[in-house]
């Protein structure tokens, strides 16, 4: 019998610290395989000071290959997994598909952000879960002040100094704090105009900041906060989001280019889809981490709903600490449900926590001692660099120089606000153009390979049929050799040429059906719905409409997805080659997970002048 095989899903806190013991305690008995679209381990509490400047992004990511021995680690995202056949299913970052077979399965695949049904968010806020929406943010703020300091305009340079975090938990708060003190060092560099300075507004329906934690780390927050000119509004949230700004849902009309959105978290949709008891979204476990019904099969971190032996009745919260903590549990329950040691119960009790707030301040209260000011701030990141597994010179080499030199404020541009959607079931990664999706639906608009079906390939795409005017394929026919262009001499005459049959769009044709006294355009009012806005018929270049024909002639593109085969050439057969994602692609219009929680239908995402998108077929 060959060794057993033990695949891990995810290496966030959980998932890594599993990793990692699994490693030392197996001894080379078994095979261990980490699945993770990200060669890194992220350690998040960090990811406020990267969005500041205050650290470099690397310092905050820790290498799975170069920490985890013995460890095989799979580039991908899980798509389903089959627990009867005992495998899961997985994408490669190039599109690949995959599957790994398991004896053992560690289900660790943590969390995305949690949306809320009001209009507008999807669309024109951010969220920050992953170092894509940190490295975003960086540059987005950067480039508001820049742009604000460069207008005559006194609105529109208020509109692009005011930023707007949903959210006063854990998150939003450090955001906020650690923002504030990196838009005003920016404006030292870039006045604004006279009296003006950049504003932060941070929002939250509940009555205090940092709810979930004690009131005196509240108290202390919010005290810093103010102190600093960050505007605290408690019992207040978003009621509708545009381009130009938010509608409180006090009344009041906020102009501003930044949504920040850190209302919470909720589960990975990956754990809906196994039909297991859920507990809002959370994967039911017994106290030793197993699923009931599946002892091959382990769950923990924010993937499961732990149960709390210290407040019966309860489940562990959604943090980092528990995260952590049962990952190192569940490997030594792996390991004993292969014959090696005993199974434990998860038992654990909090022992603090530390809220950096930027600069010297930050908020901890370490076994129950309440601490502020430089004090807590010293306790905040030393407590930081002992959690790191890993780079723990480098961070506080990063803070060392943060202290004594000037931050550097400059964009990158790597990171587009396009890239990082809110609606998204993989925040740790950003959404490129012609790179596989994990979920996708029928009418985003975020690249060029958003608005082509992955059936068959395109004509002028790698691993399609060569186009007919590019070297190799069939000579075109407005070129040398081949038949005469139909608007060339020797052709038919186009229809839009002299002699030929009038354009519907031109004198003495049929009147063009978007001109005046023609019939009524589709997509304008008082005309027939137009066939690619909602509730009208699928539009015929988008998937699942009928063949394009938005051609001259009416002809069939002949080098779109889905369209009608080019005349005189054979059939292609099935889509291969780089951007083709095989296998289902992975949902995210799950059912709701708790209250207030929405469906998720991936929404399209506007451009913004400010950061523009790549073109994209058929984008207005």
């Amino acid at each position: 019998m060959g060794r057993p095989r033990i695949v891990i899903v995810g290496a966030g806190f959980a998932g890594y610290r599993t990793a990692r013991t699994l490693s030392r305690l197996a001894r080379g008995r078994a095979d261990i395989t980490l699945l993770n679209p990200t060669d890194y381990f992220l350690y998040l509490p960090l990811l406020p000071q990267v969005a500041a400047g205050v650290l470099e992004p690397r310092r905050v990511t820790v290498s799975l290959s170069g920490t985890l021995p013995h460890v095989r680690l799979v580039l991908g995202e899980a798509d389903g997994i089959d627990l009867d056949a005992r495998t899961v299913r997985y994408t490669g970052p190039e599109g690949e598909g995959g599957t790994l077979a398991y004896d053992r399965l560690v289900l660790a695949a943590g969390s995305v952000n949690k949306l809320l049904p009001i209009p507008g968010v999807a669309e024109h806020a951010h969220g920050f879960r992953g170092l894509p929406e940190a490295l975003y943010l960086r540059d987005h703020v950067t480039r508001q002040v820049e742009l604000a300091a460069a207008t005559d305009d006194p609105a529109k340079c208020a509109a692009r100094c005011t930023f707007v975090v949903v959210g006063a938990g854990y998150t939003g708060t450090e955001v906020a704090a650690h923002g504030k003190l990196f838009s005003d060092a920016q404006v030292h560099r870039h006045p604004l105009r006279t009296g003006m300075r950049p504003r932060w507004l941070l929002l939250d329906v509940a009555d205090r900041v940092l709810p979930e934690l004690d009131e005196r780390l509240s108290r202390t927050a919010d005290r810093v906060l103010r102190a600093r000119g960050v505007e605290v509004r408690m019992g207040t949230s978003v009621k509708e989001a545009t381009h130009e700004g938010v509608l409180l849902t006090d009344g009041e009309s906020v102009d501003t280019r930044t949504v920040v959105w850190c209302v919470g978290v909720r589960p990975d949709p990956l754990a809906e889809a196994l039909g297991l008891p859920m507990e809002r979204g959370r994967l039911l476990v017994d106290p030793q981490l197993r699923v009931p019904g599946r002892p091959e099969v382990f769950a923990c971190g924010d993937a499961a709903a732990v149960p709390d032996l210290e407040e019966p009745g309860q489940y562990t919260p959604m943090t980092a600490q528990h995260a952590w903590r049962q990952g190192r549990v569940c490997a030594h329950n792996v390991a004993a449900s292969l014959g090696d040691g005993e199974l434990r119960a998860y038992r654990h009790r909090d022992l603090g926590f530390v809220v950096d707030l930027g600069g010297v301040k930050a908020a901890a209260n370490p076994l129950g001692v309440n601490l502020s000011g430089p004090v807590a701030g010293a306790v905040t990141r030393g407590y930081h660099l002992a959690a790191m597994p890993g780079n723990r010179v480098r961070v506080a080499a990063d803070w060392l120089l943060d202290a004594v030199l000037p931050r550097q404020a400059v964009q990158l541009g790597l990171v587009r606000s396009w890239s990082v959607p809110l609606d998204t079931a993989s925040p740790e990664l950003a959404r490129v153009p012609s790179g596989p999706e994990r979920e996708h639906h029928a009418g985003e608009d975020d690249g060029p390979a958003a608005s082509q079906p992955a059936t068959e390939p395109a004509k002028n795409q790698p691993g399609g049929e060569p186009a007919r005017n590019q070297p190799g394929g069939e000579t075109a026919k407005n070129q040398p050799g081949g038949e005469p262009a139909r608007n060339q001499p020797g052709g038919e005459t186009a229809k839009n040429q002299p002699g030929g049959e009038p354009a519907r769009n031109q004198p003495g044709g049929e009147t063009a059906k978007n001109q005046p006294g023609g019939e009524p355009a589709r997509n304008q009012p008082g005309g027939e719905t137009a066939k690619n806005q909602p509730g009208g018929e699928p539009a015929r270049n988008q998937p699942g409409g009928e063949t394009a024909k938005n051609q001259p002639g009416g002809e069939p593109a002949r080098n779109q997805p889905g369209g009608e085969t080019a005349k005189g050439r054979p059939a292609p057969g099935p889509p291969t080659g780089p951007g083709v994602a095989p296998g289902p692609v992975k949902r995210t219009d799950a059912p709701a997970n708790g209250a207030g929680h929405a469906d998720t239908t991936g929404p399209r995402y506007p451009r913004d002048p400010d950061d523009p998108t790549p073109p994209v077929q058929g984008d207005s």
